[in-house]
């Protein structure tokens, strides 16, 4: 199943810049890997905010919420999620 998820982080200034720093390093390690799993689609940074809207390729609903409640920066994450289908008119076919 596709779904898009927008995700907005939020870290507070008051969190320790090491510990930010390596909740960061941590994320985008777990990000990558999912990537070349091909769980995590695709990846877009939205200009001028610290968000992010991506498409994973997931088994469903419990695989998704799996994946995004264990990233490092899920408790700073305020995320939105769309369940994704073949538009009728597409020319690429969903795979």
């Amino acid at each position: 199943m596709l779904f898009m998820v927008q995700m907005q982080v939020n870290i507070p200034v008051t969190l320790d810049k090491a510990v930010a720093d390596q909740l960061k390093k941590d994320e985008k390690e777990m990000s990558q890997k999912l990537q070349r799993e091909g769980k995590w689609r695709d990846l877009w940074r939205v200009v001028g905010q610290y968000a992010n809207v991506s498409i994973f390729n997931v088994a469903g609903n419990d695989e998704l919420h799996e994946i995004l409640s264990a990233l490092p920066l899920y408790p700073f994450m305020t995320i939105s999620v769309t369940p994704l289908t073949q538009h009728p008119s597409a020319i690429a076919q969903i795979g």
